[in-house]
């Protein structure tokens, strides 16, 4: 047995000895419940702590010292910081699942979320929400990693024509064209399975010119309908839901201003969500969400998936203190069943 294990030492970058961390995590649950300062007479009835409300004090004050807790008023209590939520989050929360009401709300969506996409990843932001209570964000697939996977026309009416893209990303693009003249359901047929020839398997951020096949008519619908393809928006579709609830949150009133304008723009909203994936994150506390709009707000992060391929991302956006065993589990728990929900098609 080492030295670490001789004094019980939890593993992760920061180190504290058991009674500390027991006396940090209860803090921190405390505080995430109430939102008001946490005193040492608290903490020494909380479960895991044994020793005096004397011993508690003076181990919260050499957590003030090391950065974990932070003290708003003299005579207050403490409250933690990042760095004490961040120690929770790595070292002090233990993985749960939903409960059986919020399983049961999960299994329900999913059994009923069929047809487009975007209606789907819509739905799915604000069952996020409806879970955490925080504010949700889905970002959709990008195009540029997704290949065609079929092409479909259907006639609207006699010279309006739907054209219908299935990438394999589960995005179902479509666009209408007007056509001059009448266009005769053999000329569709024809035009949908030239397209489906050149097209299936390939990049869907750079859909090409198809050869021609000799029939005036169904190479201009081919034209047309390629021409309707390639003006697809490329940018990431991303679905807010329970930004309102970031009102309640936070008492002064230019925070929630600052983060209510950060969910406005979608470029940065991506920005972000990456960004925290990118370096390797499922959590990003405060400061280290890299926006100073940010600083007192915490971001949960998950991908998902489609049929093993990565394809987007989810994430919760609240207060620094948050209730992060409820969002881990509602994000992976979302991510996954949303990965399968797609894959399924």
């Amino acid at each position: 047995m080492g030295a670490g294990d001789a004094i019980g030492i939890i593993p992760g970058v920061l180190m504290l000895d058991e009674r500390k961390a027991a006396i940090l995590r209860a803090v921190v649950e405390e505080y995430i419940d109430t939102a008001q300062p946490v005193g040492s007479g608290h903490v020494a009835n909380a479960p895991g702590v044994t020793v005096s409300s004397a011993t508690v004090r003076n181990d919260m004050v050499v957590l003030e010292q090391e950065g974990f807790l932070h003290q708003p008023h003299t005579s207050a209590g403490r409250v933690p910081t990042d760095k004490g939520y961040r120690f929770f989050v790595d070292n002090l929360v233990e993985p749960q699942g939903l409960d059986a009401r919020q399983a049961e709300q999960v299994r329900a969506f999913f059994n009923r979320a069929h047809g487009e996409l975007e209606e789907m990843l819509h739905d799915t932001s604000r069952l996020l929400a409806n879970l955490t209570d925080c504010a949700a964000v889905v970002v959709g697939p990008p195009h540029d990693v997704a290949t065609v996977r079929s092409i479909q026309l259907v006639d609207l009416t006699e010279r309006v024509v739907l054209v219908v893209a299935v990438l394999s990303n589960g995005v179902v693009e479509k666009r209408t064209i007007e056509c001059d003249d009448p266009v005769a359901p053999e000329q569709l047929a024809a035009v949908a399975a030239h397209l489906g020839s050149h097209l299936v398997g390939t990049d869907a951020g750079a859909v090409a010119a198809a050869p021609p096949t000799g029939d005036a008519a169904v190479d201009r619908l081919v034209a047309a309908s390629l021409a309707a393809l390639g003006g697809t928006d490329d940018d990431d579709q991303v679905f807010v839901d329970g930004a309102f609830r970031m009102a309640n949150a936070f008492e002064a009133v230019e925070t929630v201003r600052s983060v209510l304008s950060i969910l406005e723009q979608q470029l940065v909203v991506v920005t972000l969500v990456r960004d925290v994936l990118d370096r390797g994150l499922s959590v990003a506390i405060g400061t280290e969400t890299g926006m100073e709009p940010l600083n007192e707000c915490a971001l949960v992060v998950s991908p998902y998936e489609v049929a093993g391929e990565p394809a987007g991302s989810i994430a919760v956006l609240g207060p620094s203190r948050m209730h992060y065993p409820q969002a881990l589990a509602a994000v992976a728990v979302v991510s996954q069943r949303l990965s399968r929900r797609l894959t399924e098609g």
